[in-house]
C-alpha cells in the first residue's frame, strides 16, 4: 500500500484518533474511508467526450463522403472565410 503524509490540526487528528479507538480500526484506516467516502459521494465530472458519446454526437457515419475532412469543397459557403 502507498504511503502519503499529510499535515493535520490537533483537533482534527485528535478526532481521527478518537474515532480509530471507537471502532478499534487504526487512524489510517479511518482516514481511508473518510477518504473513500468522499470520492464515492463526489464522482468526478463527466467529461465532454462523455456527454457527447452518451447524447450520440461522436460517431462514424457510414454514409458520409470518404474525402469529407480533406475536400474543401465541402467546406464553401461555412464561416467567414
Amino acid at each position: 500500500m502507498d504511503q502519503i503524509n499529510v499535515r493535520l490540526d490537533p483537533e482534527l487528528k485528535e478526532r481521527i484518533e478518537s474515532a480509530a479507538k471507537a471502532e478499534r480500526v487504526s487512524p489510517s484506516e479511518v482516514v481511508r474511508a473518510a477518504l473513500r467516502d468522499h470520492f464515492d459521494a463526489n464522482p468526478p465530472p463527466a467529461s465532454c467526450l462523455d456527454i457527447a458519446l452518451k447524447l450520440g454526437l461522436v460517431g462514424v457515419y457510414t454514409d458520409a463522403p470518404s474525402d469529407l475532412s480533406t475536400n474543401k469543397a465541402y467546406l464553401e459557403g461555412l464561416g467567414g472565410g
